[in-house]
């Protein structure tokens, strides 16, 4: 989490300690869960690029402890609210067995091992830099674009696996959904930050066609750019829905969003590795077949008397025209919460909390080191003599 004077007056920022967050980017997967329901009948989930570990606490929270946020935890409490309406004068018997029950429910809470709550729930977290232990969760120090990660990942969600007995690339018992908050160090150069990101987003892609199952879901960071078109038509080739979500807790002024895609439905005879780019490798030209192409259904081309070639193209104006695709754009999160790019005033007596899990292997460390031999950020003080 950052120690800027910008994120200390961001509503996120604050509001991520005051609830145990690790970072404020949970709110982005629990408002996306919001508009798409993603940890619906979820038991085995696979969370890349995973570091410091905050979309892992959620999924270890809402799928192993049962807790609920947001729109869940909203409509439980009216269930109750409704519940207590309808027993409006509860007989004295009543009232004490309801209060029974709750001690026993208590009772049952207090003794209840967290990690063994949901004990057919898996979850496997990846990353480059360490991630500190959660409740229920197998973490592994890995790089995703290595073809060496998928024999891990494998041998973490089935320990029967060996990766010297088989030959095949592919999880015996799948995942239902994969996430990736991953993003690159960016360097202000948009074009090349938007590049580096769809090559990660990529390779996160390549890796949970390995491991997810008919009818998953996927989930992933994006850098909005000129193409990224290309990259939600190369999406719908393995997904029956693809959408962009930009989450309210997302700063409107960065380019970041979300594809959500939902059903995955992978072509017939397709099997993924890490081996082949984007799972096609030498069968891009196949699919591509299948796919209808605009150019080779027009006219022939025709030369004038000049030499210029006129090609003409088919008209895709049509409302019947399958060749032109726009995945939807949506904005998850109530529109009464935090707005991310508003400064909110702190209220008197405001007591900073230290963050939840401080970085356990950042990339800067020995940056800071070397700033603090020389004195700080503007080097040692000079001494009159």
């Amino acid at each position: 989490m950052g120690k800027s004077s910008k994120d200390k007056r961001d509503a996120y920022y604050r509001l991520a300690k005051e609830q145990g967050w690790r970072a404020r980017s949970a709110f982005k997967l629990l408002q996306l869960d919001e508009e798409f329901n993603l940890f619906e009948n979820v038991t085995r989930v696979v969370d890349l690029c995973a570091a410091p570990g905050s979309w892992s606490q959620v999924l270890s929270r809402v799928l192993i402890k049962n807790e609920k946020f947001g729109r869940c935890a909203w409509e439980d409490r009216e269930a109750q609210f409704r519940q207590r309406m309808l027993n409006l004068i509860p007989s004295a018997s009543s009232q004490d067995d309801s209060q029974q029950e709750t001690k026993q429910d208590v009772e049952m809470a207090n003794t209840q091992d967290e990690t063994t709550a949901r004990p057919d729930v898996k979850i496997v977290s990846i990353d480059l830099q360490p991630i500190s232990p959660l409740p229920g969760v197998i973490t592994l120090r890995a790089d995703i674009t290595h073809p060496a990660t998928v024999p891990l990942l494998l041998k973490a969600l089935d320990p029967s696996y060996d990766p010297e007995t088989s030959t095949n690339q592919q999880a015996q018992h799948p995942v239902d959904l994969v996430i990736s908050d991953g993003a690159p160090d960016v360097t202000g150069l948009h074009d090349l930050d938007i590049y580096v990101q769809s090559q990660l987003l990529f390779a996160a892609l390549n890796l949970a066609l390995c491991v997810l199952k008919p009818g998953g879901k996927f989930v992933a960071k994006i850098f909005r750019g000129r193409n990224v078109d290309l990259l939600y038509a190369q999406l719908k080739v393995f997904f029956e829905k693809v959408h962009v979500a930009k989450p309210r807790s997302s700063r409107a002024s960065s380019v970041e969003a979300f594809i959500v895609c939902i059903n995955f439905q992978p072509p017939e005879g397709f099997k993924a590795s890490l081996e082949e780019p984007l799972g096609v490798g030498s069968r891009l030209a196949e699919l591509q077949e299948q796919q209808q192409d605009p150019i080779s259904q027009s006219e022939p081309s025709k030369a004038d008397d000049d030499g210029i070639t006129e090609v003409i193209l088919e008209d895709l104006s049509g409302s019947d025209n399958k060749n032109r695709w726009i995945a939807p754009f949506i904005a998850c999160g109530d529109l009464s919460a935090f707005d991310s790019d508003a400064s909110y005033k702190l209220a008197a007596g405001h007591v900073s909390l230290p963050p939840v899990q401080p970085p356990t292997a950042p990339p800067y460390k020995r940056a800071i080191e070397l700033r603090r031999q020389n004195g700080g950020a503007y080097g040692k003080p000079v001494v009159a003599k």
